[in-house]
């Protein structure tokens, strides 16, 4: 089968890319909004993408309603935001924070999630979260009138304990267990691990 995207619906681009290109992270982010609510949505429009600067990128939409989505509001406000990422122990909590809450609403009380203090931008993290990235706007590219691009500039790196060995900076693959995105209400998580050259795990 071959498509054409240009001869597609937006809709039907949108279910064939997040069908194909999985599993996806997923960036939940957090920001305080303007009146002082604290906010946290997922995102898996995302990935880091350079070390030098260290750069991570955030894909917005639009609310089904039409509105902003409260996260790149406050991003566009303060240039600052917190990535934090999902694992095992918080997917439930994540996924029910990505229904569209009004900005009055905190997604935090909502789910039962901890506002921590972050140490370099101005936002909170997710204390339960096993790792977070505080980040610096680097740059926006608006794309189209439905879609922002947020590149970030990753500013200082938090981690739940053990899960970076102080050393040599490697990431535990036992205390790490990140979930990931594939499309609507499916998620996978990455237990099944395996090294190349040699046989696939059956």
């Amino acid at each position: 089968m071959d498509l054409k995207l240009s001869e597609l619906s937006v809709l039907e681009r949108y279910k064939l890319l997040i069908g194909l290109v999985i599993p996806r992270p997923i960036a939940w982010i957090s920001t305080w909004s303007e009146p002082g609510v604290a906010n946290c949505a997922p995102y898996s429009f995302f990935n880091v993408f350079s070390e030098d600067p260290p750069l991570c990128m955030v894909s917005f939409g639009l609310r089904s309603d039409g509105r902003i989505k409260d996260s790149l509001r406050n991003i566009r406000r303060t240039r600052e935001f917190v990535v934090n990422l999902v694992d095992e122990a918080t997917a439930d909590a994540m996924h029910r924070s990505s229904e569209e809450f009004p900005p009055e609403v905190s997604e935090f009380e909502r789910t039962g999630l901890t506002t921590a203090p972050a140490a370099l931008v101005q936002h909170p993290r997710i204390a339960e979260a096993a790792a977070c990235l505080e980040c610096r706007v680097f740059q926006r590219l608006e794309i189209g009138p439905d879609r922002e691009f947020v590149i970030g500039e990753i500013l200082l790196a938090h981690a739940r304990e053990g899960v970076i060995e102080p050393k040599s900076k490697r990431i535990s693959e036992a205390l790490y267990r990140p979930v990931g995105r594939l499309f609507g209400n499916r998620y996978c998580t990455t237990r099944q691990r395996f090294n190349l050259p040699g046989p696939l795990p059956e």
